[in-house]
């Protein structure tokens, strides 16, 4: 094989491969926009049932990433193929593998989330109800956030990230475990850069579409462009000046759906009455008022309206239990 058809297969084979990851990240988010329309309660979206939560969760992080993922993908399938070239024994489809070993580190992450978001939910704490200390609650996490961009623990994650070739070449063995092994190393590293805006998502609404673009948008723009410390200061500055708008007027932030809005109240409605399509919600979304609480009452006790999921044949609105 001459030079130039070398060049030319892989280039072709570089051109499929970002081709396929971008594909799957468009259908990521078309899938993920198909099961969470009209579920965006806002700040304390419950994010349903464990089993239709994990799902989601997948889906969601092959659109967030993929596209950020691209750069280090390009580089392990590439040295992986220059082995082969050079007679080396390489394990067929160990790109996949790869990627699959990155989506797991995002899973466990997603769990141990989902874990914590469920407990605090469960201690039913009045406080932290919207018309309480819900608001800046929301801001502390979106400006802790902002904190962590300028912390060494946020840098050293981030060169990681940016830079495949010194990662591949540091880390890689081979066969299907090794190429498992560096995703999941890699998805621990991406995790550990980007854990924090992830937990302003759940702050923002974690089933809204639009806070999902705003924060892979972030992802990427720290990731991917070459002002690697501008980037990083410019998300600090952004994610400081919304922690600040969502705990003092959220009511001007864009795109933000108040817990007490009645969006929110329809979007409970929905999730209580349509069995999330494969999945049940738990009716548990951040409390717009005490005063709703209490009137919640009316039939079961409100130790019970806490801990029941709503009931499929619900399909009236929240006001309409009362």
């Amino acid at each position: 094989m001459t030079t130039t058809t070398l060049t030319t297969t892989l280039a072709r084979s570089r051109l499929m491969l970002i081709g396929l990851l971008m594909g799957l990240a468009i259908v990521g988010w078309a899938v993920t926009g198909e099961r969470m329309t009209g579920m965006d309660a806002g700040p304390g979206t419950d994010p349903g049932s464990l089993g239709f939560y994990v799902g989601a969760w997948v889906v969601m992080m092959a659109a967030m990433m993929f596209p950020s993922i691209a750069p280090m993908v390009l580089v392990y399938n590439k040295i992986h193929t220059r082995r082969r070239e050079l007679g080396k024994e390489v394990a067929p489809g160990a790109t996949a593998v790869f990627v699959g070993g990155y989506l797991i580190s995002w899973t466990i992450f997603g769990l141990a989330a989902y874990a914590v978001f469920d407990t605090i939910h469960s201690l039913s704490i009045d406080a932290l109800s919207w018309d309480r200390g819900g608001k800046y609650l929301a801001g502390i996490v979106i400006a802790s956030a902002a904190l962590y961009q300028l912390t060494p623990a946020k840098n050293a994650c981030l060169k990681k990230c940016r830079g495949p070739l010194d990662f591949v070449l540091g880390g890689w063995r081979d066969g299907y475990v090794g190429a498992l092994r560096l995703g999941l190393s890699h998805g621990a590293w991406c995790v550990g850069c980007c854990w924090a805006l992830m937990a302003a998502l759940f702050a923002l609404g974690v089933m809204s579409i639009g806070w999902m673009l705003f924060v892979a948008a972030l992802i990427a723009v720290e990731k991917m462009l070459p002002w690697r410390v501008f980037a990083n200061r410019a998300i600090a500055v952004v994610l400081l000046a919304l922690s600040i708008s969502v705990a003092l007027a959220p009511g001007r932030v864009p795109g933000l759906t108040l817990p007490d809005s009645p969006k929110a109240r329809e979007a409970m409605t929905g999730m209580g009455g349509s069995s999330m399509k494969g999945g049940s919600m738990k009716g548990k979304s951040m409390r717009g008022s005490s005063a709703n609480d209490g009137s919640m009452q009316n039939g079961a006790g409100q130790g019970d309206v806490k801990n029941r999921s709503m009931e499929p044949q619900s399909g009236a609105s929240m006001d309409g239990m009362r």
